[in-house]
């Protein structure tokens, strides 16, 4: 699957997203990487910023957090084509989830681990 594509799944699995969540998310991007840091090969994507239940009167004038979703690892680890559309739309929201403050344990529980 080219960069191109999984751009695209990306995106669609965003769409998915009901607006009612999308219209509360604040000061995040979403980005598509070809690998993770090489000591996490494995990663399927990472959130990184400040959840929105953590942030107070002082969060102002901070750069976006960053949603990544890496492509290399998500395509060694599916079979078929639609097992990575399916495992890319758990990646995002998954990593969606972080930005609204919940924890893995809880992402795990609700079968998005």
């Amino acid at each position: 699957m080219t960069r191109e594509q999984f751009e695209e799944l990306v995106s669609q699995a965003l769409d998915r997203i009901p607006p009612e969540l999308t219209r509360l998310m604040d000061n995040v991007a979403v980005f598509v990487e070809d690998e993770p840091d090489p000591g996490d090969p494995d990663l399927l994507g990472l959130y990184e910023g400040t959840p929105l239940t953590d942030r107070g009167e002082w969060y102002a004038g901070v750069l976006p957090d960053r949603i990544t979703i890496y492509r290399g690892p998500t395509l060694r680890m599916c079979e078929t084509q639609e097992d990575v559309v399916a495992e890319t739309e758990i990646t995002v929201v998954h990593e969606i989830a972080h930005h609204f403050g919940i924890d893995d344990e809880r992402l795990h529980a609700l079968g998005y681990g």
